[in-house]
């Protein structure tokens, strides 16, 4: 039986939802003549598990930082829960619930597993500036043990960051991530670098995250991103090439001839 077929990118991306948590209109971002991204498209509905996919090159972690402010898009809008925060910095954006994962770790190594994630909890809260310690029943302190139980770490609750394995580190900046009130969340190639047996159990914690928290993930490896995702955007050349369900793209000839058969990874 034959694939379904796909509409472009412009057809399937170019509606604005009223219920959309991201949207992208023309965004570019050039570096000099170079176009690292170029009059990209996107809508992210609320609570949406979109996969962003591509070989080395494609754009995608370009585009990234200019969703979370790191970059600020050469032209083009973006919207966040239907504002406009084309121009906002990083942190403004986090207070409106945006978060994101990065390639490379950014744990304190010193610290036991509790404490990032107290600290994660406090620095989005209210009393972020306050220099007490937490008292007995603190509700930063039990939020903290929701989310190590969630990303399942509780046995190494007091382990230092340093002694972790590689995959329990990545599990550790998931809950990071899920600290605060995130409403969008950005996953940067979580896998990269995880054994199989850690693969499965990353499936596991992106599937069974909390409904209402969208999320899109860049990822290398198919088999985790056409799992967790509902939805994917081939991007190539910093321009979105395909956009459809995870078998329209994993049966699409062009997309395999190009990505998934090319071995250009």
């Amino acid at each position: 039986m034959s694939a379904p077929a796909m509409a472009s990118a412009p057809e399937r991306l170019g509606s604005v939802s009223t219920d959309s948590a991201l949207e992208l209109r023309g965004v570019t971002k050039l570096f000099g003549a170079l176009a690292a991204i170029s009059d990209v498209t996107m809508t992210v509905r609320s609570g949406e598990r979109r996969a962003v996919l591509g070989s080395n090159g494609a754009g995608k972690t370009t585009l990234f930082n200019c969703v979370t402010g790191d970059f600020l898009p050469t032209s083009g809008t973006i919207r966040l829960f239907g504002e406009d925060v084309t121009r906002f910095p990083a942190y403004e954006r986090v207070r409106r619930g945006l978060r994101r994962t990065y390639q490379i770790s950014l744990l304190f190594g010193g610290l036991t597993v509790a404490d990032n994630v107290y600290l994660a909890c406090r620095g989005v809260s209210r009393g972020r500036y306050s220099m007490l310690r937490p008292r007995r029943g603190d509700a930063l302190v039990q939020r903290a043990k929701e989310l190590i139980a969630a990303v399942n770490l509780t046995e190494v609750t007091t382990t230092p960051v340093s002694e972790l394995s590689y995959g329990q580190q990545r599990q550790l900046e998931i809950a990071l991530a899920l600290a605060g009130a995130p409403r969008l969340i950005l996953f940067d190639e979580p896998a990269a670098g995880l054994s199989p047996t850690e693969r499965v159990e990353l499936i596991r914690i992106l599937t069974d995250m909390p409904g209402h928290i969208g999320y899109i993930i860049i990822e290398h490896d198919m088999d985790v991103a056409l799992r967790v995702a509902e939805s994917v955007t081939m991007m190539h050349n910093g321009r979105v090439f395909k956009e459809g369900t995870p078998e329209e793209i994993e049966n699409d000839p062009e997309v395999q001839a190009l990505y998934l058969g090319g071995g250009d990874e």
